[in-house]
């Protein structure tokens, strides 16, 4: 039997041997910028030894493990800090630096210039508002006049953006361009949008400083998302003041498969019987429109999704000719419309994703002056190809390829046996890419380059572009953009000569944004310069020798906007405001001036209300905008007068008859107010050495619409509210 002193005396040998195998382990953990961590979890893997560091951020255990072992150190937002340490001796220090996580979707982003409508995340606008907004009477393009950096330009109808033409401004449809994107007008007769804002589920709207990705803008992009597959099966019927639709959603394979059909006739002429008109109709605008869009599910990422338009529509007016003592010439146009927008995005690897498609794009405009007729042909291929690659934690990369190609021909046929056609064919071969830097959660970078190639002019163009954005709160971040982009001549001056280059503009924007809840401020300074614009003599000279890129100019100002939906119950409103400095020296300018579609200052106020006991929305929305300089030649020097300013008031609302059934109702201009956009003047004086004028006008003091709206589902609980 061993004694009791004896196994006392086993027992303290072996507590001495554990106490001279254990090892202290201490040291700090700190962040990349020295700043210390307290609670980080330190511990060997596979083992209980560890602890939590303290508030200074150091730590300190004991263990009996020996040799190599695996340090591990976590703490929430940072990264895992693993190490291979060998342990022996009595005391081990490790200094451990955590890296912070980047989290992608909470961080910050680029916002420079960008205005987003999704319901994916806070945005500016939703895509409910695209439609709601009393001002755009369901014009994607209306809707997007009362955001900052926009200006009403009344005549034309189309999106002029800090300070440049309407032509500076691209649309593309699941990021594919769309050519033509307005219907087909006269001049001095605004136009609408092509494509209905329910075909769409999200837009962004870019200012300016805008991806690599897009080109052929020197102004603004406009990216529009349309639906993937359809929820459920449904028809809908529309009988408005202007005409009728009706469209059908059919669901197969399982809910992968949605065909949707729908058809629309447009007609203003039984309308303008009614409501005064300040133009001389001859033939009021009418349209037959058909889309079909048809969508396809593939695997659990890959969807496919095929858009076809077709439209055909007609106007003919008589309107004043200053030229002929007010005279009248008749106006006519006949336009033909097709468009085929084919995309397929999926996810090939869980770091890495696919999109592309192919658009066609096909253009017949008929003009008839009189005796006289003018064709214009356009037709346009679009191919992309592109890549995602998320390199890293840090790195983003967009990557992709593309090729427009572009066939324009113009026919004229004179009263006077007068006749002769122009053409040309340029294809554009494009290669972009873009990557993103996430240094942290709070600060990004993007450096991308696109680069152009034209067949028609056999020189390459390169546009390098940069962005960064720095989050200095949990709700407020800023964001700078610098870029250069081109865009090609327009059709009607490339046709003469051949030989025009792109116009070039470069852009900075300085933005500050601060999303909390329902409350948005954005505060945005921006500052264009253009180059190569094209100049020549006078209009509608076909001289290729008087058409150059000789044109310049700038455009700077601020913007800002402010929307709160929280203050008011059931209350949501924006307010926006413009200031824009520009110049220009472009078409037949003889000298640099504010161009004649400008207005200094633009301002909007939006609001809706809804009032649950008469289960109706009410919406209003006033739009301002400062007088627009013009070249008045009855006085010295050039741009030298100015229109009066722009005010309109619209209101709207949206009453719930039934579930399934709401009539709708808008009105502009409720005051009444006879707003002129400018005025024309003779080519020549008369006997008393002065120059005739005649003032451009709105086609009529107000425009009213109702509309009836009908939503048949299974349970005959669907209806439009939302996208009224």
């Amino acid at each position: 039997m061993l004694s009791q002193r004896t196994i006392i005396t086993a027992i303290l040998l072996l507590l001495v041997n554990q106490l001279i195998a254990q090892t202290t382990i201490k040291g700090t953990v700190t962040d990349q910028n020295g700043t210390s961590i307290p609670g980080a979890n330190v511990y060997i893997e596979n083992t209980f030894d560890g602890t939590n560091s303290k508030p200074d951020g150091s730590f300190e255990f004991k263990t009996t493990e020996t040799g190599a072992q695996q340090l591990i150190a976590s703490f929430i937002g940072f990264e895992p800090f693993k190490k291979t340490i060998d342990i022996k001796g009595d005391v081990l220090t490790i200094e451990i630096v955590l890296k912070e996580s980047i989290n992608k979707l909470d961080g910050v982003t680029i916002t420079a210039g960008a205005y987003d409508a999704s319901d994916e995340r806070a945005t500016v606008l939703k895509p409910l508002d695209i439609v709601t907004t009393a001002s755009a009477a369901g014009d994607i393009m209306g809707a997007l006049n009362t955001l900052p950096g926009t200006t009403t330009v009344g005549e034309s109808g189309r999106l002029f953006v800090r300070g440049g033409e309407g032509y500076e401004t691209k649309v593309f449809i699941d990021g594919l361009e769309v050519r033509n994107a307005f219907n087909s007008t006269v001049p001095n007769v605004p136009t609408r949008g092509r494509f209905s804002p329910f075909l769409f589920k999200g837009t962004n709207f870019s200012t300016g400083g805008y991806s690599a990705e897009y080109g052929q803008a020197l102004s603004s992009v406009l990216i529009l998302n349309s639906f993937d597959i359809a929820d459920e099966d449904k028809t809908e019927i529309s009988v408005m003041s202007v005409g009728a639709d009706i469209s059908h959603t059919e669901l197969f394979n399982e809910n992968k498969t949605s065909v949707s059909g729908k058809v629309q006739y447009t007609d203003l002429r039984p309308y303008q019987e009614v409501i005064s008109q300040n133009f001389d109709w001859k033939t009021a605008p009418h349209s037959a429109i058909g889309e079909i869009v048809f969508r396809q599910k593939f695997n659990k990422d890959g969807l496919l999704k095929v858009y076809t338009n077709f439209d055909n529509s007609y106007m003919a007016l008589r309107q004043p000719n200053v030229n002929k003592g007010g005279d009248k010439d008749t106006v006519g146009l006949d336009n033909k419309y097709r468009y085929i927008n084919a995309s397929y995005k999926d996810i090939l690897h869980k770091k890495w994703s696919v999109r592309g498609g192919v658009t066609y794009t096909y253009n017949r405009d008929k003009f008839d002056l009189n005796q006289d007729n003018y064709t214009a042909t356009e037709d346009g291929l679009h191919i992309k190809l592109a890549f995602n690659w998320d390199a890293s934690d840090k790195v983003s990369v967009n990557f992709g390829s593309e090729q427009y190609t572009k066939k324009f021909k113009q026919v004229y046929a004179g009263s006077e046996a007068e006749s002769g056609s122009m053409n040309f064919h340029d294809d554009l071969s494009v290669g972009f890419m873009e990557v993103d830097y996430f240094a942290s959660n709070k600060l990004v970078f993007r450096a991308g380059l696109r680069s152009t190639y034209s067949s028609l002019l056999r020189e390459y163009y390169n546009a390098p572009r940069f962005a960064a954005s720095y989050k200095v709160s949990e709700f407020g971040q800023f964001s700078f953009a610098h870029g250069q982009f081109y865009q090609q001549a327009q059709n009607n001056y490339s046709v003469v000569n051949n030989s025009l280059t792109p116009e070039m503009a470069t852009h900075w924007v300085l933005n500050y944004q601060r999303i909390k809840a329902n409350r948005i401020l954005r505060i945005e300074a921006f500052k264009k310069d253009y180059d190569d614009l094209v100049t020549y003599n006078t209009p509608n000279d076909f001289n290729p020798n008087n058409y150059a890129n000789a044109g310049s100019g700038y455009a700077q100002g601020i913007d800002v906007f402010w929307r709160d939906g929280d203050t008011f119950k059931e209350t949501d409103y924006w307010v926006s405001y413009s200031y824009t400095d520009a110049e220009r020296m472009y078409l037949n300018y003889p000298e640099k001036g504010v161009p004649n579609y400008l207005a200094k200052h633009n301002f909007s106020f939006v609001i809706k209300h809804f009032v649950q006991p008469l289960r109706t929305q009410f919406g209003a929305t006033y739009s301002y905008a400062s007088e627009r300089m013009f070249h008045n030649p009855n006085k010295p020097g050039f741009m030298n007068d100015s229109s009066p300013f722009y005010s309109d008031l619209s209101l709207n609302a949206a009453v719930l008859i039934k579930q399934n059934i709401i009539l709708y109702m808008s009105s502009s201009n409720v005051l009444g107010r006879n707003n002129v956009f400018g005025y024309e003047f003779a080519d020549q004086a008369n006997g008393n050495g002065v120059y005739e004028s005649q003032e451009i006008i709105q086609s009529a003091k107000r425009f009213v619409f109702f509309g009836l709206f009908i939503t048949l589902t299974k349970d005959g609980t669907e209806n439009q509210l939302d996208n009224l």
